[in-house]
C-alpha cells in the first residue's frame, strides 16, 4: 500500500468521513468529514489511492444518487486501522477484533490513562453512539453517574468480580485486612441504597441491569417486553436522575461556577470513605 493510500485510509477512519470523485478532475477524490453537524473538506487524494483501498476491500464505493457515489471505510478497513494502532505488537489481534478506548481513571496511586474494552459496558456504547441530532445518546454527566454506580456495585460484592476493566477499580497499595474489605463493601452498599432510594424502584432495577449486569438495550427491551427503541429513552431519564442524585452537572451553578465542578473520578474510594 502506498503512503497516500494509507493516509486516505486513516482519513476515512475519522467520524462520518467519506470521499467522492472530484467533479472538476476525475483523477482525484475529495474527502469530506462531519464537524459540528456541518460537512467540511478534509483534503484531496489521487483516484489511484482510492482504487487501491477498494481493491484490498479496505473501502468500497457506495451509490449515493443516480450519478454520485462515495468511498466509505469497510469493516475490514476499520479492523486494519485498529490492528495498526495497537500499542503493543502482541495485542494487535485483540485490537483488531475489539473496539478499545483510552480513558482516565482514578486509582489510589493517582489518575491514570488506561486502555479499556469499549464494547464491554453498555454505558460506553451509549456514549459513543450519536442520535439523529448528532449528539451522543447520553451526555457526560449521565455517563459519569452510571460509571460511579457500576464501581459501587462491584465494590459492594453484588456481581461476579470478572471484568475487562480492572484498572477502573480501586487498588490497594499493600495487603489489606479482611476488616478493610468489609468496611469498603458496607460503605459501597450504603451508597447504592441511597442512590436507589433517590431514583426509585423502577429505575433501580433498570440501572442494575444496565450498570451491574451490563445488559444491552435490546436485551432489556426483550426481557421487559418494551417496544423497540424505547429503552434508550427510559435509560436516559434514569441516568439523568442518577446524575442529579450524585450532583454531577454539565456546568457549575451558583458559587461553584467560578471554581468549576469536579467529576466523580476525582474522588478516591478508600476504606469505605468517599
Amino acid at each position: 500500500m502506498t503512503k497516500e493510500a494509507r493516509r486516505l485510509l486513516e482519513a476515512l477512519g475519522l467520524p462520518e468521513a467519506r470521499a467522492f470523485v472530484d467533479p472538476t478532475d476525475e483523477a482525484g477524490v475529495i474527502l469530506r468529514k462531519r464537524r459540528a453537524a456541518v460537512s467540511v473538506g478534509a483534503g484531496r487524494f489521487s483516484r489511484d489511492a482510492a482504487e487501491t483501498l477498494a481493491r484490498h476491500d479496505l473501502a468500497q464505493w457506495r451509490q449515493d444518487h443516480a450519478e454520485s457515489s462515495s468511498l466509505l471505510l469497510t469493516d475490514a478497513g476499520r479492523a486494519y486501522l485498529r490492528r495498526a494502532d495497537a500499542p503493543e505488537p502482541d495485542s494487535a489481534f485483540f485490537h483488531q477484533h475489539r473496539e478499545t478506548a483510552l480513558v482516565n481513571v482514578e486509582t489510589e496511586a493517582g489518575r491514570r490513562r488506561v486502555r479499556v474494552d469499549a464494547e464491554e459496558s453498555p454505558l460506553d456504547w451509549l456514549r459513543r453512539r450519536k442520535g439523529r441530532n448528532g449528539e451522543p445518546m447520553i451526555d457526560e454527566p449521565s455517563y459519569q453517574a452510571g460509571e460511579r454506580l457500576r464501581v459501587d456495585i462491584m465494590l459492594a460484592g453484588l456481581m461476579p468480580s470478572v471484568t475487562a476493566r480492572w484498572d477502573a477499580m480501586p487498588k490497594s497499595a499493600g495487603p489489606g485486612s479482611p476488616s478493610d474489605a468489609t468496611d469498603r463493601m458496607v460503605a459501597a452498599r450504603q451508597r447504592l441504597r441511597s442512590a436507589f432510594d433517590a431514583v426509585g424502584a423502577d429505575f433501580s432495577d433498570l440501572l442494575m441491569d444496565l450498570c451491574g449486569f451490563l445488559k444491552g438495550l435490546e436485551l432489556i427491551e426483550r426481557e421487559r417486553q418494551w417496544p423497540p427503541r424505547s429503552a434508550k429513552v427510559v435509560v436516559r431519564i434514569a441516568l439523568a436522575r442518577l446524575a442529579e442524585h450524585y450532583g454531577i452537572e454539565k456546568a457549575a451553578r451558583g458559587p461553584a461556577a467560578s471554581r468549576g465542578i469536579r467529576a466523580w473520578q476525582a474522588v478516591v474510594i478508600e476504606g469505605g470513605r468517599s
